[in-house]
């Protein structure tokens, strides 16, 4: 350990209100229903000295009974409101209380940004080498394959996450003692372009009135990007399946209710100008950005709880690093009370018998049991990044300006794909606005990336 000044060794400290409860440091936590609580004081004398150490290798923080080593803690990470490394590191302590209600105790998928918010970040299901204060759980999947997950339960854990380039925390809908049960349903209410924020207030309120309808109690928060969240506590009775069958029958219910506002249907051709209320990310392997996630904009926007009277008033982006940050020392968490509203989906699972099967799009003819789209369709690229597929998209459409002109937002589809530890990219036209006899043929691709080239596949015969 290096000594100052050749490090700078600053101290965050966990309160010293006797009501609140200590740091842990568990490797498998039980369940807890008031995550552990933490403060920040810094030290006398921190600030002065830590302006005089510009590029240094790496600082200590001791965050109640844990030092943290942050490395270059100087980088800068948003470049636009000037914020490092360390800024990010300092922000997830003083906005833990919040972040462990959404975070703590769940195993998480970690979502590293290694080479800044500008470029694509991978994903590592496995937790790397750990300190003692980092819980871990093993998830098992349908693939048959595992992985051990990193759990954090205090403010010293989510330094160690933010150190490793983790700006958005993206833990599971379980909690660390049943892996199989969730506690949480997820309504992700995603806009289609064309979409304004008005719009996806109006059905955040539908989605409200079911779930108050069928005795449960939503809690919104931006997304952080486009969309918003409404959190949603259960009682852990259910399993994956079942609850992903009650998500998709609220947001069945939810497009009942607003036709034209809102969809279920899950392909993206499909659902118009409207809100996905996404059931989808209710299945095991899927996770969501939790509560006070720092989302990779330039603005270094926040997933930000919100109060239901907030939610007509405000718009995501006036949530930032430095502004909730802020806000979380004026009025605390809106959503302190969540743990206290878990409820039962008895109701949901009645309405989705009343309902009946979801209706499911026609299957191809050729006997691969691939899907038919009902909308004539024509792919336009395969790219590794965002920045290749838009460049992709605004070639075709320089090839293709008169049907171009034709389309409306959501015709433009440009999709990231989840590969095997990052995104890729497809881009897709949908051509239903433009007259038959002037929609162009598939064409062969404007770049064709393969995500999987050079992965070896176990069980393959092609395998070592």
């Amino acid at each position: 350990m290096v000594d100052p000044p050749a490090a700078d060794r600053r101290r965050l400290q966990n309160s010293t209100d006797p009501e609140l409860p200590a740091s842990r440091g568990l490797i498998v936590p039980p369940k807890f229903a008031d995550p552990p609580t933490a403060s920040v004081e810094f030290c006398r004398g921190c600030a002065s000295n830590l302006a005089l150490m510009a590029g240094r290798a790496e600082t200590f923080l001791e965050i109640g009974d844990h030092e943290v080593r942050v490395s270059h803690p100087d980088k800068v990470v948003f470049p636009e409101p000037g914020l490092t490394k360390l800024d990010i590191v300092e922000y997830y302590v003083a906005v833990a209380d919040g972040a462990l209600r959404g975070a703590g105790g769940r195993p998480m998928v970690l979502k590293r940004f290694a080479k800044g918010i500008q470029a694509e970040p991978f994903f590592q299901k496995r937790v790397p080498e750990h300190p003692d204060y980092i819980g871990t759980a093993v998830l098992h999947y349908a693939s048959g394959r595992s992985a051990e997950e990193a759990v954090v339960t205090d403010a010293a854990g989510l330094a160690w996450i933010a150190n490793l380039g983790c700006l958005d925390l993206n833990p599971h809908g379980v909690r660390a003692d049943d892996l199989e049960h969730p506690d949480e349903l997820r309504v992700d209410l995603d806009p289609m372009p064309g979409v304004d924020w008005s719009q996806i207030v109006d059905v955040a309120f539908v989605a409200r009135e079911v779930l108050d309808d069928h005795g449960l109690v939503g809690w919104p928060k931006t997304s952080g990007s486009r969309g918003m969240h409404i959190l949603v506590r259960i009682r852990p009775e259910w399993d994956f399946k079942t609850v992903r069958l009650a998500a998709e029958t609220l947001a069945r219910e939810v497009e009942n209710r607003a036709p034209g506002l809102a969809t279920a249907r899950w392909w993206k051709e499909e659902r118009g100008e409207s809100v996905f209320v996404d059931f989808n990310q209710n299945a095991k392997d899927r996770t969501v950005a939790s509560a006070y996630s720092i989302r990779p904009l330039p603005d270094a926007r926040v997933s930000t709880p919100l109060a239901w009277d907030e939610v007509r008033l405000r718009r995501p982006e006036e949530f930032t690093v430095r502004t909730v940050r802020e806000r979380f020392a004026e009025i605390g968490d809106p959503h302190e009370g969540i743990d206290r509203d878990a409820g039962s989906l008895e109701a949901l699972l009645a309405l989705a018998e009343e309902l009946g099967p979801a209706e499911k799009p026609p299957r191809g003819g050729d006997g691969s049991g691939r899907r038919v789209s009902t909308m004539p369709l024509i792919e336009v690229a395969r790219t590794k990044t965002k920045p290749e597929a838009l460049e992709a998209l605004e070639a075709w459409k320089s090839s293709h300006r008169a049907v171009a002109g034709q389309l409306q937002p959501a015709d433009v589809l440009v999709d990231g794909m989840r590969g095997s530890s990052s995104l890729w990219y497809r881009v897709r036209i949908n051509l239903q606005h433009v007259p038959e006899a002037e929609r162009p043929a598939q064409e062969e691709l404007i770049a064709d990336y393969d995500p999987w080239a050079g992965k070896v596949w176990p069980g393959r015969e092609d395998a070592p």
